[in-house]
């Protein structure tokens, strides 16, 4: 039993002029991981990183390191969040450019297109609209393939059956989809390419990818799950609700130092009991592939109104591992993927890195479930 692991990794930790205008001058994802305090008893905060220190992704060195650990515990590759706005409007893009420019390190990657609106609600600012993400048409869908093309003729970059695999984060937002589908393909086909390999998140489990031109789907239970108080059928989980209900009143302590703001509260639930909502267990006649979790706690971010899994472990990492690789043998296996949410997502308590709890276990979770 085997399986390819794909982390996905946010290029949120060097100063931007926009965050230094939003959040005051140097914010960098650094700035919520160190300021965060526990909130309830027995919440694990501040969890703070080991090896790889609080890292500049400016400097080179890091991005080496970063790689070779992440090689030297059988990660296949990084998938980048990649942040356009429409109109050629770009944010933290200065990493994987200077990844692109380098050729280092030398370690597979690939790109997400994490296309939403940053809102303030996710970092403490209720109602605020940070930047806007926008689909201005064909132009800036050709514009946008212009710079893309870098990364995709890169020999570093990701590919299935030769085809550059480029990941929509979110494609029911996309108003014009079957254009901006219809603009890629014909955009790789006009340079050469053999094709584009097309994947989205997000969607329900129902959505078929290729009835709207894309090639699969990274499962999206866990966002399914995390949003599971939005009002729309597919992303309602009525029993783990019930549980979390029962799991906050019964346990609910709160830190004298923070300011309750309309009745807000976490909600908390065990990781134990969480995690094995994380994997799909339909069959499904296109290529699936399932996306692991090993923790989350976003109370860095989002204070009150985060959702946090409790106590999870390298013990329950390893099995929630071993279920996603199982289902990725479903696949051809030149297919077999998992995506992991991911490497160095700090602020949301969702990582792989050296942490100062758990040192580099998890990594030999991932080490020990790939070499099985």
């Amino acid at each position: 039993m085997t399986a390819k692991l794909i982390t996905y990794y946010l290029p949120q930790y060097h100063p931007i002029p926009e965050n230094d205008a939003w959040w005051g001058k140097g914010f960098t994802e650094w700035t919520n991981v160190a300021k965060a305090r526990p909130l309830f008893k027995g919440h694990d905060q501040p969890r703070l990183p080991a090896d790889l220190g609080f890292y500049d992704l400016r400097v080179p060195e890091v991005r080496e390191q970063q790689a070779e650990l992440a090689r030297q515990y059988g990660i296949h590759g990084f998938c980048y969040y990649h942040y356009w706005f429409g109109n050629g409007k770009q944010l933290l893009q200065r990493p994987i450019n200077e990844v692109l420019a380098s050729g280092k390190p030398d370690f597979p990657f690939m790109l997400c297109w994490a296309n939403e609106t940053w809102k303030g609600v996710w970092f403490g600012k209720r109602g605020a609209t940070l930047i806007e993400q926008t689909y201005p048409g064909q132009e800036d869908y050709i514009h946008h393939f212009d710079y893309l093309m870098q990364a995709f003729t890169d020999p570093r970059y990701i590919t299935i059956d030769g085809k550059p695999v480029f990941h929509l984060y979110n494609p029911k937002d996309v108003s014009d989809l079957k254009l901006f589908v219809d603009t890629f393909r014909e955009e790789a086909h006009r340079r050469g390419l053999t094709g584009l390999y097309l994947l989205a998140s997000r969607v329900p489990e129902n959505w078929d990818p290729t009835a709207h031109g894309f090639d699969g789907v990274v499962g999206s239970e866990f966002l399914r799950f995390r949003f599971k108080y939005a009002k729309r059928e597919e992303y309602r989980f009525p029993r783990l609700r019930d549980a979390i209900k029962r799991y906050t009143s019964k346990n609910w302590w709160i830190n004298d130092s923070y300011k309750i703001e309309q009745r807000a509260r976490p909600f908390i639930i065990e990781y134990a009991t969480a995690m094995h909502h994380f994997i799909s267990t339909l069959q499904f006649p296109f290529d699936y592939f399932p996306c692991a979790i090993p923790d989350w706690d976003n109370s860095p971010r989002s204070g009150m109104q985060s959702l946090v899994l409790q106590h999870s472990t390298p013990a329950l990492w390893e099995q929630h591992l071993r279920e996603a690789v199982q289902k990725a043998q479903n696949l051809p296996p030149d297919r077999r993927i998992v995506f992991v949410k991911s490497w160095n997502e700090w602020a949301e308590t969702n990582v792989l890195e050296p942490c100062q709890k758990w040192g580099r276990q998890y990594l030999e979770v991932v080490q020990k479930v790939v070499e099985a």
